[in-house]
Order: C-alpha cells, then structure tokens, then sequence
C-alpha cells in the first residue's frame, strides 16, 4: 500500500430515518479513513450493518498489509459499531482513543480492550512516519468523548461529527442546506463547545476537512468554517424572516399567508413558511436558525398550545435558541393564550426580542386583524 490517505467508508442508501428521526431521502454517508506510513491508521469504523462491506474495503485497500492502530475518534454507534469485528480481523492492532470512549466501549461491547488500547488526551501525539497524528479533544460535540486528530503531513482535520451533513456522498445536492439541518439538529446544542474547538485549531494550518459523515471538504475552507463560526455563535446567517405556523380550520393560515405577501411587499428578502403539522420539523428548526427574525404562528388548544407549535418551540429552547427577534400571531375562539404561553417557553432564552404587534385572531380574520398584520409586517422589515 502506497503512503497517503484512502477513503474506505460506505454509503448508506437503504436508512429512512438518521438516528430514528431524521429523515434522509438521499441516504447517509459512514465514512472511515486509512492513513498510511511507515505504521498505518484506520480512522473509525461504520454502522453495524456495513460490517462486510467496510472490512473489505479496508483489506482491498492494504493490499495485504495489517494496519497497526484504529482510531476512535466518536462512540456513537453508527461510526463505533464493529470495533470488535476490527479486533478479531487485525488482533494486533493498538485501539487509540480517549479513555471516556474506552468507558464507552465497555458499555457497548462488555470490554474496554485493556490489552490493546492507548489512551490519548488533550495535545498527545502519536508518530506513524513522515506523519504525525495530533490529538484535540472536543467535548460534548456532540457527545463527550469525542476528539478530533490532525495529521501534520497533508495538514488534514479529521473532524468526527463536525463539518458533517446528512446524505450519501453520492448524491448531488448542496451541502449548506444538509450541513445545516445536520447541524442544528444533532449539534445545535452545544455552540459553546463548538466555538471552543473553533478556538483551539484556530492556529492550525488546514487543507482538507475529513468528517465522519458528507464530502471530504478541501476548498474554499474559510467558507464552511465561517458557516460553522457562525451557526455555533447563534449568528444570523441570512437576511429574512421565517413564518411557522399550525393552522386547525384554516383561519391562522389565512392570516400567515396574509402576511407573507405583506413582507414580500414590504421588500423583505426571503419569507419561508412552515406548515408545522405537515412539514419536516427538523427544517423548520434548520430555518428558525438561520434567519434573525421569525413569526410563530399558532392557535389555542386545550388551554395551552397547539401541538405541533409546542413541541417546536421546545426544539428550539433545547438547542439554545437565542439572539432573535419574535412576532407571534395566536388565534382563539373565546381565550387565546398563545401568545403567552409561548412567551413562557421561551423565558430562559437569551438575547430574544418580541415585536410589539402582537395579532391577536377571535376565530376569523377580522378588519382590525389586517390592520395588524400589515403593522406587523412594518416592524419585522
């Protein structure tokens, strides 16, 4: 095997569901890395039911070589799954990671691979050759034995889960708009811990960005480190404002696509609505992250909430939602308490606004309820 860096993961066009509730119409990618030197690493394993395809592929890729270490970067099961079939292939093979993920491995598999493990902490390094792998952990991001590993040589940041997207590596499809739904959707909680990373390879000298799901990244880099910059600060990344909304007769829609049209009249760059009872919710939330303004639109139920409206505010709370500016639109027959109740989801967020309109909708669109939405509609422009 010549020395360098080989792709050996898989695709995965058969799941419907990424982590049982993410849907993934182009698939996923599991990807697994080997560099090779003088001594040779393979870089994580694959989900379980790619145990077949993923062993072949590395021995095709050796060419009859046995790689002397695996690195387990991230103990999720769709990247940690065959570290015991790796084991029982190549048993004189070192297991390097750190020693929560060690306490991980017991957890899955019963054993914690006392005779064959080094473990690595913050700032270790580990010599194949010519290269040299360094070791950063990055805590909670997303689980908290996480690393990430730089190798010196080609400067490439093997990234576990960050820099991911959701999608087959052959699919066609953009990736700011995966990279984006992944994001907010698995890691979106944790943008501290992802900034502290940021700052601490923020002195490295990177040319390729290898994660453990989507393309291998290597141009144009400051473009999806900006984004990443951006999306773990809780930043604005696009100008607009984002409207979603449950509508039970069709009264509360009337009254969003009311003011839909009166933003875009009003010279409003982007308005992207979202039937919460219809769409992916995991969209909706990508979309309340990316713009800085965003109209919740919804109607009384059960004195409380509609359903779909509360479980999406609590996706937005759970993920830190902040830095935001909020119009509400509540209907009510005869008590809306919307307006405040959603008000009261959303107390422990930070840096959150609320426009002084307030629509407030007794069963039907009214005169005086137009006159609201078009000052709404004023004050978010």
């Amino acid at each position: 095997m010549e020395k360098g860096i080989v792709y050996v993961g898989v695709n995965d066009r058969k799941i419907d569901l990424f982590e049982g509730q993410y849907v993934v119409p182009e698939g996923m990618a599991y990807n697994s890395y080997i560099i090779a030197d003088e001594k040779i690493a393979v870089m994580d394993s694959v989900d379980a039911a790619f145990r077949d395809e993923w062993l072949d592929n590395i021995e095709k890729a050796l060419g009859g070589k046995a790689p002397d270490y695996l690195v387990v970067q991230h103990m999720e099961p769709d990247h940690s799954a065959n570290i015991d079939e790796f084991v029982k292939q190549y048993p004189d093979a070192v297991i390097v990671a750190t020693d929560r993920a060690f306490a991980m491995m017991k957890k899955f598999f019963g054993k914690d691979y006392s005779e064959r493990r080094l473990v690595v902490n913050e700032g270790d390094s580990l010599s194949l050759g010519e290269r040299t792998l360094n070791f950063y952990t990055a805590p909670m991001v997303h689980w908290p034995e996480v690393m990430m590993t730089y190798e010196s040589l080609e400067k490439v940041l093997f990234s576990a889960d960050a820099f991911g997207k959701f999608g087959a590596l052959d699919a066609e499809e953009d990736w700011a708009c995966e990279a984006r739904r992944y994001y907010f959707g698995i890691v979106g909680k944790y943008g501290v811990q992802v900034q502290a990373v940021l700052r601490k390879l923020g002195g490295l000298e990177i040319s390729k960005i290898c994660p453990l799901h989507g393309p291998v990244l290597s141009e144009n880099l400051g473009y999806y480190l900006d984004l990443y910059n951006t999306w773990s600060s809780y930043g604005v990344e696009s100008e607009g404002v984002v409207i979603c909304y449950t509508s039970v007769y069709g009264n509360t829609k009337k009254a969003v696509l009311m003011l839909a049209k009166e933003l875009e009249e009003n010279g409003c760059a982007k308005v992207a609505v979202n039937d919460l009872a219809r769409c992916d919710m995991a969209e909706a939330v990508e979309d309340a992250f990316r713009y800085g303004k965003i109209v919740l639109a919804t109607t009384t139920y059960n004195g409380d909430i509609f359903p779909f409206m509360r479980e999406f505010v609590h996706e937005l709370t759970e993920r830190g939602y902040r830095n935001r500016t909020i119009g509400i639109i509540e209907n009510g027959s005869w008590a809306p308490v919307a307006a405040n109740k959603i008000k009261k989801m959303l107390e422990s967020s930070k840096d959150i606004s609320f426009t002084e309109t307030t629509v407030t909708i007794h069963s039907a669109v009214k005169d005086e309820n137009v006159e609201q939405i078009k000052a709404l509609a004023k004050e978010l422009v």
